[in-house]
């Protein structure tokens, strides 16, 4: 069977056979979706390891006729962009599960939602069909609603509630079905006018190549696009949904919120509104750079307000997402490959701190950060994790961060010079808010209220923070595997965007060594 079938259809096949399962077997529950995921990454790793760089373009497609009269069928593959994605994903998947066995009620419902959650990204990252990237983009947004309302908490602030589990449920639930829905209003137009009777990505992309869309149209259908799956991004000002999400939803989802889903909509952005409209991109993407500076400057401001230690990440998360979108923006391969690589290094990171901040949560009851204090003589391990989720968040070099952000801001240092200088102290307000949370958690004067909390102690406790600091600190010392492999999809991508009046963009030096 198809590497990226198996990948895809492990998690769903899992969901379906916990359905099976009795009420009173959770642990038959848990190591199923263990399993469930662990053959993913496996084949994740295999599949990144092997794929052909010299050849580039698709690889490892399955394609079988769906609905012949629309053009529709099932077709699946990935690009040296997509298969790091993959692998993002995998990981997060996989820490996830584990980070789940805190999980106490409803334990076969939760894995079951969290599964689907699952398959429905892995579907998106790997959908080369228009109809089943939107089917797996709904797929993958709709679980999140019974995962936060269900399994979530209620923000509190002093011992108040500041906004319940279900109203973040339902904040995020009607975000993004409304960009959902303006993004299918996009689709269908470009599908409408391609005169093409195909959804096939890969089929649009040769005839758009032979035969652009009228600029007029693409101009159009763009910023539905880049608004719809915005939205997911999160793009300023569509992004008060996140950290409210982020806030409320048990840890493993905010792992896998903040981790893949926010990716979402920035690899549908590159994949469909830039790849297959050249001059709508040309015309809209100097906006879109200028919105991301409210995500990076204002995000960071505004998570350096927060008590709350969820708040604080989610956040971190929409100002960090500037970064990917300002990549996008330069329309260079430098740019883009520190987007797509920041995708990946921001993903393992922002998983790994919301699974501490889970922890510490679960030890002590408590987010507040005038609460907590002085936890690093308790919780030395978790302590530990937590200053290198701090200095990664940061950009430290020797981290994948700092990597992805230095390549997106001398990509956009050429085309716009104030962005990458406002880029720059962005990183600086992102250490002041690290630093501090890092101190009022784990440093300080003790909370004397709280000597219960307890370490991760055993091997199987701290297994999901070594795989995340592992792959972190390997991208981050040694990035050159992922970045030619971004590279060998991102520069023939960009090297086909054309400018308006028709010439090549000059693509700068490569980024290989």
């Amino acid at each position: 069977m198809p590497i990226v079938l198996v990948i895809l259809l492990a998690p769903a096949a899992a969901a379906l056979l916990l359905c099976l399962v009795p009420q009173h077997r959770p642990d038959w529950a848990r190591r199923i979706s263990v399993l469930a995921t662990g053959i993913p990454l496996g084949l994740a790793l295999w599949l990144v390891g092997h794929y052909d760089r010299a050849a580039g373009g698709y690889q490892y497609e399955v394609f079988v006729p769906w609905i012949r009269s629309l053009g529709i069928g099932f077709h699946l593959g990935v690009d040296g962009m997509s298969a790091v994605l993959v692998l993002l994903h995998a990981l997060c998947s996989v820490c996830g599960v584990l980070i789940s066995y805190a999980i106490k009620e409803r334990v076969k419902e939760y894995y079951i939602f969290y599964l689907l959650l699952i398959t429905g990204v892995f579907g998106v990252f790997t959908s080369l069909d228009l109809f089943f990237f939107y089917f797996f983009y709904e797929m993958a947004v709709i679980p999140m609603y019974p995962l936060i309302g269900i399994w979530g908490s209620d923000v509190k602030e002093k011992g108040v509630v500041r906004f319940s589990k279900e109203y973040a449920a339902m904040k995020l639930t009607i975000y993004l079905t409304v960009g959902a829905v303006i993004a299918l209003l996009g689709l269908l137009w470009l599908y409408a006018g391609s005169g093409v009777n195909s959804f096939d990505v890969a089929a649009l992309e040769r005839h758009f190549r032979a035969n652009p869309l009228d600029a007029q149209l693409q101009r159009a259908i763009f910023p539905l696009l880049v608004l719809g799956f915005g939205v997911i991004a999160p793009m300023w000002p569509f992004h008060s949904w996140s950290p409210i999400g982020h806030a409320a939803a048990p840890s493993a989802v905010s792992m896998l919120h903040a981790g893949v889903l926010m990716k979402l909509g920035s690899y549908a952005i590159i994949r469909l509104a830039v790849g297959l409209l050249p001059e709508g991109a040309h015309a809209w993407l100097p906006w879109v750079a200028g919105l991301c500076l409210m995500n990076i400057i204002y995000g960071g401001l505004v998570a350096m307000a927060q008590k709350d230690l969820k708040l604080i990440i989610g956040y971190s998360s929409s100002s960090h997402m500037g970064y990917v979108l300002l990549g996008i923006a330069c329309l260079t391969p430098l740019g883009l490959n520190g987007a797509v690589f920041l995708m990946f290094a921001h993903g393992l990171m922002t998983a790994l701190a919301f699974a501490l901040v889970g922890h510490v949560y679960d030890e002590t009851h408590t987010r507040y950060l005038p609460e907590l204090g002085g936890l690093a003589k308790r919780l030395p391990f978790i302590a530990t994790c937590g200053v290198i989720a701090a200095m990664a968040s940061s950009g430290l070099p020797g981290f994948g961060n700092f990597v992805a952000e230095l390549l997106i801001i001398l990509g956009a240092w050429d085309r716009y010079p104030l962005q990458a200088v406002l880029a720059v102290l962005g990183v600086v307000i992102t250490s002041v808010y690290m630093l501090r949370m890092v101190r009022g958690v784990f440093f300080g004067q003790a909370n004397e209220a709280l000597p219960h909390a307890r370490d991760a102690a055993t091997p199987f406790a701290r297994l999901p923070y070594a795989i995340l600091i592992g792959a972190l600190l390997l991208v981050g010392c040694w990035p050159n595997p992922l970045v030619r492999l971004i590279d060998v999809s991102s520069r023939p991508f960009v090297e086909r965007m054309r400018q308006p009046n028709g010439m090549q963009i000059a693509a700068p030096p490569s980024t290989r060594p």
